[in-house]
């Protein structure tokens, strides 16, 4: 019997860099350089979801953009469905790019306010630089519009006219439009209501599943992740200092830092609440301008050692697809 052979990633992210230079004075000079990603890898499996979670400012959004060529990495592979992406020029790119799509965290400031929604989709059906009827065209709003759950005389409105969940939808519709495989998702309900964050996430994962998307899907809260996530990817200040299943996040999370994150995350039930001890982290997170040498976290962190001041941990699998970036991991989980 002849084995199976695993499928390949359709995301695959290795050794990912993503560095924006400061200049100075009246020639420019570059004097420094933020490193807003630094050294990160990953892969996302098709029709599956990876979250990429941490406190803003820790590289989720750049990393996301990086993959779309949105940023010019510094260095790194970017490989989807097989091939480099990542040093393509921008007519090389361009056979992916409706292959590729964002959706936005700002429901309001991503929609030109001077368009109709009819306008805004049919501008990004006919990117494609193909013959479109205006039967073709009106037909594909229509499916659109009903693929986001909107009514058909949603289209005549402009954006002003809406509310942040029905714009919001009206940015998948957009996305949708290209056909993509690959939706990366820039904390897409942060701006939403609660109530209204639940419809989009269940929208999200009802397209996911009737259209085989992947999404890379970035957020700050690790609530929002955990019910539309199969994969978790916690970052702090460029890195990766953890990789799970989501189902472990609550169940076994490993590194300081993530521990701290649930720890701040609100429980309903009141007598589970009392009796938890919140971690309280010292400190702010540094400045990727001056990032501290060795372990990023090690500043904050109460189980830093002289090691962790002077040598960063990889990310090391410990089991079960989890991976963790940790010197100290023994003490930690003790």
């Amino acid at each position: 019997m002849s084995k199976s052979i695993p499928s390949q990633p359709i995301l695959q992210v290795e050794n990912l860099k993503i560095y924006f230079p400061i200049r100075r004075g009246f020639w420019g000079k570059q004097v420094g350089e933020v490193k807003a990603v630094d050294d990160i890898s990953f892969a996302i499996e098709k029709g599956k979801t990876l979250g990429l979670v941490g406190e803003s400012g820790c590289g989720k959004t750049t990393t996301g953009k990086g993959i779309l060529r949105v940023y010019q990495p510094t260095s790194g592979r970017i490989y989807y469905k097989g091939t480099d992406i990542a040093e393509m020029s921008k007519a090389q790119i361009r056979p992916f790019r409706r292959q590729l799509q964002l959706i936005f965290q700002d429901p309001y400031g991503s929609l030109d306010p001077r368009q109709s929604v009819q306008a805004i989709l049919t501008e990004a059906i006919t990117t494609d630089r193909q013959r479109h009827s205006a039967a073709q065209i009106k037909a594909r709003i229509e499916e659109l519009l009903q693929a986001v759950e909107l009514d058909l005389s949603m289209s005549d409105r402009y954006p002003h006219e809406m509310s942040g969940g029905q714009r919001q939808r009206v940015g998948i519709a957009r996305a949708l439009a290209c056909d993509p495989e690959l939706i990366v998702c820039d904390e897409p309900v942060s701006a939403l209501d609660v109530s209204i964050q639940a419809q989009i996430i269940n929208l999200l994962k009802k397209l996911q599943h009737s259209r085989g998307l992947t999404y890379l899907f970035v957020a700050h809260d690790l609530t929002v992740v955990y019910h539309i996530a199969d994969v978790i990817a916690v970052m702090y200040l460029g890195k990766i200092v953890e990789l799970m299943d989501a189902k472990d996040i609550y169940a076994n999370p490993l590194h300081p830092y993530t521990k701290a994150l649930l720890s701040a995350v609100p429980i309903t039930d009141y007598a589970v609440e009392r009796q938890r001890k919140r971690i309280i982290l010292k400190g702010e997170v540094p400045s990727p301008i001056n990032a501290p040498a060795g372990c990023p976290f090690h500043p904050r962190c109460r189980f830093a050692t002289e090691t962790c001041q002077q040598a960063m941990p990889k990310l090391t699998a410990v089991g079960g697809g989890h991976q963790v970036a940790c010197h100290n991991l023994k003490q930690v989980t003790d």
